[in-house]
C-alpha cells in the first residue's frame, strides 16, 4: 500500500518526525541543497529574462535516487524544508528535479509532535513568488561575485571574491578601522566630591555637574587644580532631593540576529557556533522515557519577535505559578519591525514548562547554556516591568559649582527575577559596562538626605580621562549594524561573518575585527568602480524590493525587471573599471629575519592562499617560508609548537614547527588537553547534530564535549 513522502533537508530532522508520526509515514532527507548554479560558467542567461541554468550538486546522485523511487510508490509528497525563504526555494528544486506534480508545502516552525500534525493539515501548494525572490538573490550574488571576481584576479591577486552583502561587511569594517585611525583623542576631567551627612556615617559620591548654571565642561589639568583649589573649605549645601520611581521594561524575545548577539556577550559564542547548537535544538534532542526525541526551540532563523497565543498563555502558566500573579506581564506581543518576516515566531523554547533544570543531563554543556539563555530571554520577556527608586540629590558649592548624586534602589525584580539583557562593549578597549539592574547595584545607597543640609566634605577628587575611538566591530555588533541597515537576512548572518574571514579580508585580534591590507585595498576599489554594490542604502533598498516581490505576488517577469535594472547599470560599471583599472602592486611587510640563503632581509608576501614569507632578493633567490599560526597547544610527539598551516590547495592542516626534523601532522585541530581516559591527544573530528565533537586520536569512544577548538580546555570527557 502506497504511503505518503514526507522530505525534510536533514537527517536529524527526519529522524525526530519519524519517531512521533504515525508508521504510515515515509519521511526521507534531501540533505541539504540538491541544485545550484553551475560553478564553471555564469550560469544565468541575461540576454533572456535572466533564466538560470541550475545542475544538480555533485555528490547527491545517489540521494535523489533514493528520493526518486521513495516519490515514485509515494500516495503524496509533502516538501518540509525550512520554513523560509531558502527553504521555500529548496522545496521547489526538490519538486522540479524529482518531477512532482502536486507536491505539497508544510511548514514545520517547532520540531515536536502537535506541530507536525497540525503541519500536514495546513499542507499548501510551492510559493512561487517567495521562491523567485530567493531565485532573484542567488542570480544577483552570482552576477557581482562571477563578474567581479576575475577583474580582481587580473588586477590584485588570484583568489579574490566580491560579493553583493560580503562586500558591503567588510566595508562597514574598513570604514570603522579608518574612524579609529584617524580618531583625535579629547582630554577631559572629572571632579568627584566624597560626601557624608551631618547625622550619617555613610559616605556617598557626587560629582560636579554644572558650573554657573552650564554643564562642567573640564578639559585640562589646570582647570581642575583651580577647581579644586577654589573648592577647598567650601561649604558643600543640599538644593534639592528628588526621588522618582522608574520601570524598565524586559527585552522581546530573540530573533536570529538578537539571539547570536547575546550568546556573543553572554557566552562569548562565535556566531557560526550559535546557529550549530541552536539547529540542533531546533531538530531534535532525545529527552528519553514518554518524551523521546523533541524539537527545543522554535525554528532559529527568523526577525520576527512575534509569540503565539499558545506559547504566552504557557509562559503565564509558568511565571504565575512560580513567582506569583504581580510578576506577570499581562500577556506582552512585541511589534515586529518593518520588512520582517511574520510568518513564522520569535525564537522560543517549545515548551515553557521545559526548564533548563529539567534539562540538564539531557544536554552537552553548550547546548545547555544556550538553551538556558533562549528560555530565560523568552519566560522574562512575558514577565512584569522591573521597578527601581532612583534618588537624584543636587548639591551646591560656592554657589557656583553644583553637584550630583544618583541611587538607585531596586524595588520589585519583575522580569530581572530571571534575565537581563546584556551590553556591547561601549569602547574599543573592550569592556562593557554595566547593565541597568548592574549599575544600579553598583552604585551606594544614598543616606537621608535634606534641602538645606550641610554636607561634610571627605575628600575632592580630580580624574583625568581621554575620549574613545568607536570600538572595532565583534561578530556581535557586525551583525546588528548588517541587520540595522538592512543587509542580508537572518539565514546569510554567520555565513556573510565566515566569508569575509575566509576571503583574508578581515581577522579577528582578541574578538574584534580588524581590516587587511587586502581587504582594504580591495574595498576601495569597488568603492571607486562599483560603488552601489556596496553602498549600504543600494543595498537595503534592493533587499527591500525582493522582500516586496516575495511579499506581493511577483511573478518571473517582474523578478527579471528588478534583475535587468540592476544588471543595466551594473554592466556599464564592469566596462569601465575594466578599462580604467591599474594593476595593484602588493605591498611587502618588513621583517626583523634574514634569508637563510643569501643573507637579505625576509618579507612578508600575501599570496592565494594568505601570506607567507619570502626573501626581499626574489626573483634572484627564491627562498620562502610559512608563516606559523600558533595555535597554543604543544605537539604531542616533540613538545613542540602546534601552527596552523595551509596545504597548496588552501585546505588547513596542524602540524609541529619543528618540521622536518619532527613529522608530526593532522588535518583534525589538536585540543589543548590530552584525552581523560587514555592520555593520547585528542581532536576536532566530526560534526553530531551539527555542532563539532572532540575525541580522542586513538579510541573514537573518547568524547570531549561540543563547541569549537578554543573550548577544548572546558570540555568534560566522558565515555561512550
Amino acid at each position: 500500500m502506497a504511503k505518503p513522502l514526507i522530505i525534510v533537508e536533514s537527517p536529524t530532522k527526519a529522524k525526530t518526525i519519524k519517531k512521533f508520526l504515525p508508521a504510515r509515514y515515509v519521511v526521507k532527507a534531501s540533505v541539504g541543497h540538491v541544485r545550484d548554479l553551475p560553478k564553471s560558467t555564469l550560469g544565468v542567461d541575461v540576454e533572456h529574462d535572466f533564466l538560470p541554468r541550475y545542475l544538480t550538486i555533485k555528490g547527491k546522485g545517489d540521494i535523489i535516487k533514493e528520493l526518486k523511487a521513495a516519490a515514485k510508490t509515494a500516495s503524496e509528497v509533502y516538501l518540509a524544508t525550512d520554513p523560509d525563504r531558502e527553504g521555500e526555494a529548496i522545496a521547489w528544486h526538490l519538486a522540479e528535479l524529482l518531477k512532482l506534480d502536486n507536491p505539497k508545502r508544510i511548514e514545520l516552525h517547532e520540531i515536536t509532535k502537535d506541530a507536525a500534525l497540525a503541519a500536514l493539515k495546513d499542507a499548501h501548494p510551492i510559493d512561487m513568488p517567495r521562491v523567485n525572490a530567493q531565485q532573484a538573490r542567488r542570480i544577483l550574488d552570482r552576477l557581482v561575485g562571477y563578474k567581479i571576481s576575475p577583474l580582481l584576479w587580473a588586477k590584485v591577486r588570484g583568489g579574490l571574491s566580491a560579493g553583493r552583502v560580503q562586500s558591503v561587511a567588510v566595508r562597514l569594517i574598513v570604514d570603522r578601522e579608518r574612524e579609529i585611525r584617524a580618531f583625535d583623542r579629547q582630554e577631559y576631567w572629572t571632579i568627584t566630591a566624597q560626601l557624608a551627612g551631618t547625622d550619617s556615617p555613610v559616605v556617598f559620591p557626587a560629582d560636579l555637574y554644572q558650573i554657573d548654571g552650564q554643564k562642567a565642561d573640564v578639559t585640562t589639568g589646570e582647570q581642575a587644580e583651580a577647581i579644586v583649589a577654589a573648592l577647598d573649605g567650601a561649604p558643600f549645601g543640599v538644593t534639592s532631593v528628588k526621588t522618582r520611581e522608574t520601570r524598565r521594561n524586559p527585552a522581546a524575545p530573540f530573533t536570529t540576529s538578537t539571539l547570536q548577539q547575546e550568546a556573543s556577550r553572554k557566552l562569548k559564542f562565535r556566531v557560526r557556533k550559535t546557529m550549530q547548537i541552536a539547529q540542533a535544538l531546533y531538530e531534535g534532542v532525545d529527552l528519553g522515557g514518554s518524551e523521546g526525541t523533541q524539537g527545543l526551540i522554535t525554528y532559529m532563523r527568523t526577525d520576527s519577535t512575534r509569540i503565539s497565543d499558545g506559547a504566552r498563555e504557557a509562559a503565564r502558566e509558568y511565571v504565575v505559578g512560580r513567582f506569583g500573579e504581580s510578576f506577570y506581564g499581562g500577556g506582552r506581543q512585541y511589534k515586529v519591525k518593518e520588512g520582517a518576516q511574520d510568518a513564522h515566531e520569535a525564537v522560543r523554547p517549545t515548551s515553557a514548562m521545559r526548564t533548563p533544570e529539567s534539562l540538564s543531563r539531557v544536554l552537552k554543556r553548550d547546548e545547555l547554556r544556550l538553551y538556558q539563555l533562549i528560555w530565560e530571554r523568552f519566560i522574562a520577556s512575558q514577565m512584569a516591568p522591573a521597578v527601581y527608586d532612583q534618588t537624584t540629590v543636587d548639591i551646591n558649592a560656592t554657589e557656583r559649582y553644583t553637584f550630583r548624586a544618583t541611587g538607585s534602589v531596586l524595588k520589585f525584580a519583575g522580569y530581572t527575577a530571571v534575565y537581563e539583557e546584556g551590553t556591547d562593549p561601549s569602547t574599543s578597549s573592550g569592556q562593557a559596562p554595566l547593565t541597568f539592574t548592574e549599575a544600579a547595584k553598583a552604585r551606594p545607597i544614598l543616606p537621608k538626605t535634606t534641602e538645606g543640609e550641610v554636607l561634610d566634605v571627605k575628600a575632592i577628587e580630580p580624574k583625568q580621562h581621554f575620549t574613545e575611538p568607536p570600538p572595532r566591530f565583534t561578530e556581535a555588533s557586525l551583525v546588528r549594524a548588517l541587520e540595522e541597515n538592512g543587509i542580508g537576512r537572518p539565514s546569510t548572518y554567520s555565513a556573510i561573518v565566515e566569508t569575509i574571514q575566509a576571503r583574508g579580508y578581515v581577522e579577528q585580534l582578541e574578538r574584534r575585527f580588524h581590516p587587511t591590507d587586502i581587504g582594504e585595498q580591495v574595498n576601495d576599489l569597488l568603492v571607486e568602480h562599483f560603488n552601489e554594490i556596496v553602498d549600504l542604502k543600494f543595498t537595503a533598498q534592493m533587499e527591500g524590493r525582493l522582500d516586496a516581490l516575495a511579499e506581493t505576488g511577483g511573478d518571473w517577469a517582474a523578478t527579471a525587471k528588478v534583475l535587468g535594472e540592476f544588471y543595466s547599470g551594473f554592466e556599464k560599471e564592469l566596462a569601465e573599471a575594466e578599462r580604467k583599472l591599474p594593476k595593484f602592486e602588493q605591498r611587502d611587510e618588513p621583517t626583523d629575519e634574514v634569508c637563510v640563503n643569501c643573507g637579505k632581509p625576509m618579507v612578508i608576501k600575501t599570496g592565494r592562499f594568505g601570506k607567507f614569507m619570502s626573501c626581499a632578493g626574489y626573483p634572484e633567490c627564491k627562498t620562502t617560508k610559512p608563516i606559523l599560526k600558533d595555535t597554543g597547544v604543544k605537539c604531542p610527539k616533540d613538545g613542540g609548537m602546534i601552527a596552523e598551516r595551509k596545504s597548496r590547495k588552501g585546505r588547513t592542516f596542524y602540524g609541529c614547527a619543528n618540521y622536518p626534523a619532527c613529522d608530526f601532522v593532522s588535518w583534525d585541530r589538536v585540543a589543548a588537553e590530552p584525552c581523560a581516559v587514555c592520555g593520547d591527544y585528542v581532536v576536532e573530528k566530526a560534526k553530531r547534530g551539527g555542532n563539532v565533537v572532540y575525541v580522542c586520536h586513538t579510541d573514537k569512544h573518547h568524547v570531549t564535549g561540543l563547541g569549537k577548538a578554543e573550548d577544548a580546555d572546558d570540555a568534560e570527557v566522558e565515555t561512550v
